[in-house]
């Protein structure tokens, strides 16, 4: 028995090695799958040719292009989309309908509360046009009829009470007489006051209270009416539609929004006639801006264009993170060929850099990088934690490092010995 029990609690310690062990195996395997690769990067150099020093490029940097001011545009009540007349890429106007929704509900609310307030304005206009002259003559003459009974119940008492003296009628025959007067008498008095009252008509404190009524009856025909108004979308600001959101027959809501469910919005939009260059500028290159510094803009997708940009936005706090500060640039002369999400580069100026027709007079920079970021005729940039592969053209190596004669405006940070995993789009870290 000894013997067992000492083979069981040996099982047991070589089993635990055995888990610890294919655990930290696990957890290394874990950590080699799920962490980002490591990258180290270099600045492209810029110099400036031909130029006075007073027309210098004093800053490149990289980013993208994006709508200063980008709208999903979102329904007011619930509902059912029952029309979409846009398509993505189509340009509205301010105003322009876009979408309606089903709205047969809110019509019958509009209408069921419109009904309520006609009655209260009926009832309102009968209280104050008081009570017909026929009312009044009614009341009268149910007075008079009273009147005249009251008179013929206080000659029958008069007549019992001297009959009763002299024996003929008993007391309970007075008693009789005596309570038909007194019925009588009470009958005039109340047909009296409702006579006075026909003829007064209502009283203040009704009207009133009845004017309250329709007050608030007008506060739910105009909500209700609004809400029906807001079942046809339309465009907030003129623009581009940027997205289509929903479908004829999809469900719109106001509140929570599922990932298979209603649509919290119908379309987004944005005015492409309003773009930013928004840029990470590192902090050791920071102090080279200024508000409304101007710069060169160009892109990827037309190299050979270029476009005037101003400083329109700096952040006023900086990525701890990154160690760098947001900037945008506002695009002074966009066209149809620059698009929200395109690569962009900046090639900041001098303050007293002069600009022709969006593109810089004085000397074209001259780029050099290093021989070893150049991967068949690519290089691999690091923007914003993704890479963006990018073809350049060469003409040899200098002291400087190797001469880029397009593809590269500067201060682009480049991959250094890109491995061949490395693709365009690949999110990496920094390596520190």
């Amino acid at each position: 028995m000894a013997g067992s029990g000492s083979r069981w609690a040996t099982r047991w310690i070589i089993g635990g090695i055995l888990f610890f062990v294919l655990a930290g195996v696990g957890w290394q395997t874990y950590q080699k799958l799920t962490q980002l690769p490591e990258v180290t990067t270099v600045r492209a150099q810029a110099q400036q040719t031909g130029g006075a020093a007073g027309e210098a490029v004093v800053l490149n940097a990289t980013g993208y292009i994006i709508a200063a001011h980008k709208i999903q545009v979102a329904s007011k009540v619930v509902g059912k989309v029952e029309w979409i007349g846009v398509e993505k890429g189509d340009k509205v106007k301010e105003g322009q309908v876009i979408v309606r929704l089903e709205n047969d509900e809110y019509r019958a609310q509009v209408q069921q509360a419109q009904g309520q307030l006609l009655n209260l304005q009926a009832r309102l206009a009968e209280l104050e046009n008081g009570s017909r002259p026929e009312e009044i003559a009614a009341a009268k003459a149910n007075v008079e009829q009273a009147q005249a009974d009251l008179i013929n119940a206080r000659i029958a008492l008069e007549r019992t009470r001297q009959l009763a003296q002299e024996k003929i009628f008993s007391k309970s025959s007075l008693d009789d007489a005596q309570a038909r007067y007194d019925a009588a008498q009470a009958r005039v008095n109340s047909l009296q006051k409702t006579s006075d009252l026909v003829r007064i008509g209502p009283r203040k404190e009704v009207i009133d209270a009845l004017k309250g009524q329709i007050e608030q009856i007008k506060g739910i025909v105009a909500f209700t009416q609004t809400q029906l108004n807001n079942t046809v979308i339309k465009a907030p600001v003129s623009g581009t539609i940027l997205e289509r959101g929903v479908e004829r027959g999809e469900f719109v809501t106001t509140s929570f929004v599922g990932e298979r469910g209603a649509k919290g919005y119908v379309v987004s939009l944005a005015d492409l006639n309003d773009l930013r260059v928004e840029l990470d500028i590192s902090q050791n290159d920071f102090n080279k801006l200024g508000p409304k510094q101007k710069g060169i803009i160009t892109v990827d997708a037309y190299p050979d264009r270029k476009w005037q940009g101003v400083i329109d936005e700096i952040s006023p706090e900086a990525n701890r993170q990154k160690a760098t500060v947001q900037v945008k640039v506002k695009v002074l002369n966009p066209d149809e060929f620059l698009r929200p999400e395109m690569n962009a580069s900046v090639a900041f100026l001098s303050d007293d850099k002069q600009t022709t027709g969006g593109a810089a007079t004085g000397g074209k920079p001259v780029v050099f990088i290093p021989t070893s970021t150049v991967r068949n005729d690519k290089v691999l940039i690091l923007v914003g934690g993704k890479l963006v592969e990018r073809a350049i053209q060469t003409s040899g190596n200098t002291q400087q490092g190797l001469r880029v004669e397009s593809g590269l405006i500067g201060g682009e940070d480049l991959v250094i010995n890109p491995a061949p995993e490395l693709k365009d789009g690949m999110k990496v870290a920094l390596k520190k």
